[in-house]
């Protein structure tokens, strides 16, 4: 057996390092946290090659005695806690006394600092944990302290390090998070001398929002507030409209520390019930004071984790607070903004909507049909009718009465109304959700490039079956039948798998042609988003997004893949790009199947949509012509089914009894 030895202190720090710093952003937690408890109300982070070469921290905190400024970098020594009472009651957000000695001894660091009741400030040199120099020096109140050649002599970690863009991203992270949890202190973070960051520090979270994620996104921002005998809550949460592909963009904070807790979290997601899509998240910041006894700090060195106690109680606050707050506002869409993008100031268009929708209401009332016309079209009045609105999912939402009148825009504004009535009327198609062009479109049922189907394929005429439509329930569910049984159909996912294979097959017609925009696409994002999307650029052109920096954290698009739909160019080039920043490995062919489902899920009719007998019977012959009618593109099923010796079995006319019916009541059956 080897001998037992006392690992000497440098090797010690080193281990304590591994577990304390793992990159750059690490290094600016801890020295940016330490300013904070230090009391600073200004705190600038200056850093050189993604902080690899260099990392400078600033504040005017209460800085360092003379005499401490050695005992500072020995493990495990802080001015934090003094006892174990002080473990359980934690009020700051560094107490272990790991991070500065840690730091250096995987880095060369200088430290100058004054405190307030000193003449003169006092300085250190340490280089991987050995002291270089002391000496007194002259400096303003505050500490400033300087990291260079992170991990120089563990080249290991170095090795291990990722791009310097996806470096950047982490630290801008890190600040992002630190400016949310402390408005009222005054964040700026500098790389390669080019300001990334930078916030007042007057106290308003709302106003942290708009320099982190855009004034446009603050904008859409509820703030909301509550309490009980254990905790207390406010913060910011954005409307449904506004969200992103990943949890990422909910913060946590509890007294001032930026937390990873998915029960929280989720607690913020579900107090939007229905009203966010599947696979969507909101922007919030939560902040949440709490006696430090019910939480405990001391679970992980990077102090991300916590455990909390009352948990289930602090969930319950939170998601009944989200859901108040978001029930206060009203989530209906103005209609004509939706279809023309226009402000609710401007009269004229306001003026055309409430003139198309009489020349609609007109037309429908003095036109009238054949049987022919009845048959393959739907009127203008069931269009009209006042439905409940629901999400992608089939839940019902509030109702809207607004009439559905245009789905292009761009071709009416020089049309006659009258005359687009009648056109309207004549190429509208079974369901109303599409446009006429998509209506007369066939479903193709060639082999396309984007084939996910394969092994589910059929041949219609001797594995589904020919349904015939008997009715509806609930405006949200077929029944049908068949020589075999009883069909049972959700109208919401049999259409969507309609439209799925339909818009998967022609979009993989496409190449990577490019149509050129008349008005160029505008987009801005985060920091963090806007240095992950600099860094993959090339990787996006050869996806066909072709962005162009466009100022601080915005970018412009002068074309578009020739595959975009028609009028849905910005709304899907947005969803591209959140698909990428979730998941930067996606191919073209994944971009194409998610851009197909997004478009059949958002144009396929919901709950609650009634359909007339024609209409019906339509849905369920489209849907035998599928590739695969068995399941929508999420995977859910489109239809159950019960056999007829399922049904005889339910209603007990299979009976194994010993005594003949016509023997029991002298009635034959």
């Amino acid at each position: 057996m080897a001998k037992i030895e006392t690992l000497s202190e440098n090797l010690a720090n080193q281990i304590a390092a591994g577990e304390v710093i793992e990159r750059p952003a690490s290094v600016v937690k801890e020295l940016a946290e330490n300013a904070i408890d230090a009391q600073a109300q200004h705190i600038d982070v200056l850093i050189e090659e993604a902080g690899i070469k260099s990392i400078r921290v600033i504040d005017d905190g209460q800085g360092i005695p003379a005499d401490e400024v050695i005992k500072a970098f020995e493990r495990h020594a802080t001015s934090k806690i003094n006892s174990r009472h002080d473990l359980f009651r934690i009020h700051s957000l560094g107490f272990r006394g790991e991070a500065l000695p840690s730091i250096a001894s995987v880095s060369d660091v200088t430290l100058t600092t004054a405190p307030a009741n000193q003449a003169e400030g006092r300085s250190v040199h340490i280089k991987g944990g050995e002291l270089i120099s002391e000496q007194a020096a002259t400096a303003r109140l505050g500490t400033d302290i300087t990291v260079n050649d992170l991990f120089y002599n563990t080249p290991a970690r170095l090795k291990y390090l990722k791009a310097p863009t996806t470096e950047l991203s982490k630290i801008v992270d890190v600040m992002n998070r630190l400016a949310l949890s402390h408005p009222d202190i005054s964040f700026r973070l500098v790389h390669n001398q080019k300001e990334i960051l930078k916030t007042a520090g007057n106290g308003q979270l709302q106003q942290v929002v708009s320099d982190v994620y855009g004034i446009q996104q603050a904008r859409k921002m509820l703030s909301f507030e509550a309490h009980d005998n254990d905790f207390s809550l406010r913060g910011l949460t954005s409307l449904p409209e506004l969200t992103r592909a990943n949890r990422s963009y909910i913060s946590i904070i509890i007294n001032g520390r930026y937390i990873k807790n998915y029960q929280l979290s989720n607690a913020v997601v579900r107090g939007y019930g229905s009203k966010l899509m599947v696979g969507r998240f909101p922007i919030s910041v939560l902040e949440i004071e709490m006696d430090p006894l019910l939480i405990d700090v001391n679970v992980h060195p990077q102090k991300h984790e916590v455990r909390l106690s009352k948990e289930n109680e602090l969930v319950d606050l939170i998601e009944r607070t989200i859901y108040e707050r978001i029930a206060q506002e009203n989530l209906i869409p103005n209609a004509y903004q939706n279809y023309l993008g226009t402000d609710e100031s401007d009269e004229q268009s306001v003026d055309f909507v409430n003139k198309l929708n009489e020349a609609s209401a007109e037309y429908t009332a003095d036109t009238p049909k054949t049987p022919a016309e009845a048959t393959n079209s739907v009127a203008i009045e069931t269009i009209a009718d006042t439905r409940p609105q629901a999400d992608a999912t089939g839940d019902t939402a509030t109702p809207d009465t607004t009439p559905i009148v245009v789905t292009q825009t761009q071709d009416l504004e020089h049309e006659d109304v009258q005359a687009f009535a009648q056109r309207y009327q004549e190429h509208v198609d079974a369901f109303g959700t599409e446009t006429p062009d998509e209506a007369k479109a066939p479903y193709p049922a060639q082999q396309a490039e984007l084939n996910f189907d394969q092994g589910n394929q059929h041949q219609a005429d001797n594995q589904f079956p020919h349904l015939s439509y008997i009715g509806q329930m609930h405006g949200t569910f077929l029944f049908a039948q068949s020589d075999s049984g009883l069909y049972m159909v959700d109208q919401h996912a049999a259409q969507e798998r309609i439209k799925y294979e339909y818009y998967r097959d022609e979009i993989a017609k496409e190449g990577l042609e490019s149509q050129r925009l008349l008005v160029p696409i505008v987009l801005e994002y985060s920091t963090e988003d806007a240095l992950t999307i600099s860094g993959k650029l090339s990787e996006l052109e050869a996806l066909g997004l072709h962005l162009e920096p466009f100022g601080d954290n915005t970018f412009i698009m002068h074309d578009h893949p020739a595959w975009f739909p028609k009028g849905q160019e910005e709304a899907t080039v947005r969803e591209m790009i959140d698909w990428f920043l979730r998941d930067d490995h996606l191919t073209l062919a994944q971009f194409r199947e998610k851009t197909a489902i997004m478009m059949a899920c958002k144009r396929s009719i919901k709950a609650h949509w009634k359909l007339n007998d024609f209409e019906a019977q339509g849905l369920l012959d489209q849907l035998r012509e599928t590739k695969n009618p068995y399941n929508c593109p999420h995977g859910r099923p489109v239809l159950v089914t019960f056999t007829l010796n399922d049904m005889e079995k339910m209603f007990k006319r299979i009976q194994d009894s010993h005594e003949a019916w016509v023997e029991y009541d002298e009635h034959p059956f």
